[in-house]
């Protein structure tokens, strides 16, 4: 068992050295949002932590360390005036497993259509939306009590005005702990096939032959959308929880992350709990990207993440956890988040 995680981790620390630069080469960007306030908090190292709702999109294998039915809302306003909605569910079912449900959106406000023959439309002129959706379905099992896998299929679809490209995906992960209480995660998310947008309008009429006089210049035609390979991402994580005393812990987690459209980086994540009640969170992700050290390309524009979270249980009812996140970008606005979720 040693030595396949030794192979394990020369993989990945080989495939650090020898990677590939295609960055802006994929579809569906919006899959690399990761959700959660407390993830997000944590420098979005939560590959081997998973252990609540939104580890469906981290490793859906950490769904069986839920051990009572949960209901997670994540929600934050994105980037460039854009919002983003990340639903789960967890529903444990003993000896047979843990099945997920999960729901993902980015949604826009409607925007004037501009043409080059009306570039300033009046208020009363067209207009258009964009948006992506992802729903997903996962199972997990135990299948030591040291180790579990899982895996989770998910549509997906981007749109635009008049276009959509839809498409599915595959999602697995494991998680093993050591005998030392050492968590260790690794997951492939977003497996799939190319995406392309489709719609009425790719329809145009065309004159085969613009010499010809009196032909028939309105000829049905369809421009040819290029289709593009969904962000394939390979995750790695360490993760231990130290606990300082009765009433204090702290957990320290990094992950190692091998993306098919950009360079290798880590990210990096601590949490202080108190009581088991109130937890501060600290973290940084995309450290160590390196796009190309020869030019003067810029780099991501993750910075430092802070969070915050409560635990509350009410009286006869289910237990509520309460989490916040403070993430900077950079030359954009920094991004607030805020998660709800309920333990049944």
């Amino acid at each position: 068992m040693k030595n396949n995680y030794f192979l394990t981790l020369t993989f990945v620390l080989f495939s650090f050295i020898h990677s590939q630069n295609n960055v802006a080469t994929t579809s569906a960007a919006f899959l690399e949002i990761g959700p959660g306030a407390r993830s997000i908090g944590m420098g979005s190292a939560y590959v081997s932590v998973a252990d609540d709702a939104s580890s469906l999109y981290w490793n859906p294998a950490g769904i069986v360390n839920v051990n009572k039915t949960e209901i997670q809302s994540f929600y934050t306003p994105w980037l460039v005036e854009t919002n983003f909605y990340y639903n789960s569910a967890v529903i444990p079912m003993g000896v047979f497993g843990s099945l997920g449900l999960s729901f993902t959106a980015i949604t826009m406000d409607e925007m004037m259509v501009r043409t080059v023959e009306e570039p300033e439309p009046n208020e009363y002129g067209q207009k258009f939306d964009a948006g992506n959706i992802s729903m997903g379905i996962a199972y997990a099992k135990k299948l030591t009590d040291r180790f579990a896998f899982g895996f989770q299929t998910k549509f997906i679809q981007e749109s635009i005005w008049q276009m959509k490209a839809q498409g599915y995906a595959l999602d697995i992960g494991t998680i093993f702990v050591t005998k030392s209480d050492l968590n260790i995660g690794m997951s492939v998310s977003n497996f799939g096939g190319k995406l392309g947008m489709q719609g009425i309008n790719t329809l145009v009429d065309i004159d085969i032959d613009e010499t010809i006089y009196g032909n028939n210049d309105r000829i049905d035609g369809n421009l040819e959308t290029s289709q593009w390979p969904l962000p394939l991402l390979f995750r790695f994580g360490l993760s231990k929880t130290f606990v300082l005393s009765p009433i204090m812990q702290c957990l320290i987690a990094v992950d190692a992350i091998h993306p098919n459209n950009n360079p290798e980086y880590l990210n990096i994540g601590f949490e202080y709990s108190l009581m088991d009640m109130i937890s501060f969170r600290l973290g940084k992700s995309h450290s160590f990207y390196d796009l190309d050290s020869s030019s003067k390309t810029q780099g991501p524009q993750h910075g430092l993440s802070f969070g915050t979270g409560i635990k509350y249980k009410i009286p006869r009812g289910p237990l509520l956890h309460i989490d916040y996140v403070f993430s900077e970008f950079g030359v954009f606005d920094n991004v607030q988040g805020y998660s709800l979720s309920l333990n049944f």
